[in-house]
């Protein structure tokens, strides 16, 4: 008698359960789906580590002592303002759905940018998967020959693929004006070395994965299958920002920050699901802090600006959606000490642009002065679903890690209906 796959078994077990019994498929709902979403193809994820002050930035107070002597300036959205530092991107807010009312209860950064990106808590027992390996698991890369996932300036805490397979988790890109390294032949090895080495390694794999049936082992085998494909196609120059006109470059910035957001359109425009760029800046601002935002606000108001003008003007805006997003907020009040604010998770604000999000708009607020969330609280779980929902990835379906475990993209997380066009 042929033996079980154990997890297999229970899940299709469950899945008839609940079809049979309560005519839904696991994880599904008695209610129709929600008829908004589906309209986003790729993901530009912009991570700004330290945690943003949302006072300064995307949910200014004006007239408070709380904006520390910064303005509020008015934007292309109607009725909408944004703090002084970011005078490129006001012009671009038409495009923007600001979430004002972001809140969590994590505010130690490790654990909140484990939050942000997988919508779970941080525990010691499993490393969940980020949305962006969820991504590519569900809807898989439109360009069959790069990279479904791929992390610019990313920092080694990043979760990557957690329990899911390694494959599916992202390439690092450390200079994203470098393009691809260890893409190209070592000196004196020739395509003919190569090739007999490439067969040597690929049978020894397949030997090793015919007798462990390790999904680690068949991971790694299929990486390197990709990689050798990468290495061989015309594709690679996707990599390759030396490529763009010189106005184009310019527009983005020659910061590590504007070549990574160039990178991420340039991946985009080749297919791949989902990018995310981290801010080469730490907007950890304990200590003076307008200082710091004088330094820091420049290069991340003009890339941000750049990135949303040119995927507009490309029509790439339409089926790309672009989010930011960041561990938490900082506190409203400056500390007189310090000149800093501290770490501040009660409420701050995250941000959506194009693939089928409403433009121009402001979802939820903070109270008077930033403190606290006063009107439709939006948890990272929530806004996490309403990326997969703007993706069409179904929120409530269930994914098991290889313990049996069930999760869903976002935790059970809502997503906001009042954000789709």
């Amino acid at each position: 008698m042929p033996a079980i796959d154990t997890d297999i078994s229970r899940r299709r077990f469950m899945e008839w359960f609940a079809r049979s019994s309560l005519g839904v498929g696991l994880g599904g709902q008695l209610s129709a789906a929600p008829s908004a979403g589906g309209r986003a193809r790729q993901v530009i994820a912009i991570y700004l580590r330290g945690g943003m002050s949302h006072v300064d930035t995307f949910d200014p107070k004006p007239g408070r002592p709380e904006m520390a002597g910064v303005e509020a300036i008015a934007t292309s959205a109607d009725g909408v303002q944004v703090g002084g530092w970011f005078p490129k991107m006001a012009r671009q807010m038409h495009h923007v759905a600001l979430v004002r009312s972001m809140t969590s209860t994590q505010g130690v950064h490790e654990r909140g940018a484990y939050l942000a990106h997988t919508s779970y808590f941080q525990t010691p027992t499993i490393v969940h998967p980020s949305l962006g390996t969820w991504t590519l698991k569900k809807l898989g890369n439109d360009n069959p020959l790069l990279p479904g996932f791929v992390l610019v300036n990313g920092g080694p805490q990043h979760p990557g693929s957690g329990y899911m397979e390694s494959r599916l988790g992202p390439l690092p890109i450390i200079d994203p004006s470098a393009g691809l390294q260890d893409s190209t032949l070592l000196s004196g090895v020739t395509p003919a070395d190569f090739a007999r080495r490439d067969a040597l390694v690929r049978t020894l794999a397949a030997r090793f994965s015919s007798r462990t049936k390790s999904r680690t082992a068949t991971a790694y085998a299929r990486i390197h299958e990709e990689a050798v494909d990468l290495m061989r196609s015309k594709d690679l120059m996707a990599f390759d920002i030396s490529r763009e006109p010189e106005h184009v470059a310019g527009a983005y910035g020659q910061h590590t920050f504007g070549k990574g957001c160039l990178l991420a359109r340039r991946l985009i425009e080749h297919g791949v699901r989902f990018v995310e760029v981290a801010d080469e800046h730490n907007w950890d601002t304990h200590n003076d802090h307008v200082a710091q935002m004088k330094q820091m606000t420049p290069s991340t108001d003009h890339a941000l600006a750049a990135l949303l003008a040119d995927l507009n003007d490309r029509g790439l805006l339409a089926s790309t959606l672009v989010v930011l997003t960041t561990e938490f907020g900082r506190t409203p009040e400056i500390n007189s000490v310090t000149a800093g604010r501290g770490h501040h998770p009660a409420a701050f604000t995250w941000w959506l642009a194009g693939g089928g999000i409403k433009g121009g708009i402001v979802h939820g607020a903070s109270d008077a002065t930033g403190t606290l969330v006063a009107d439709k609280p939006v948890t990272m779980p929530d806004f996490n679903a309403t990326v997969a929902l703007a993706l069409g990835i179904e929120v409530d379906a269930h994914e098991f890690s290889p313990s049996g475990r069930p999760f869903t993209i976002a935790n059970d997380g809502k997503p906001v209906m009042e954000l789709f066009s």
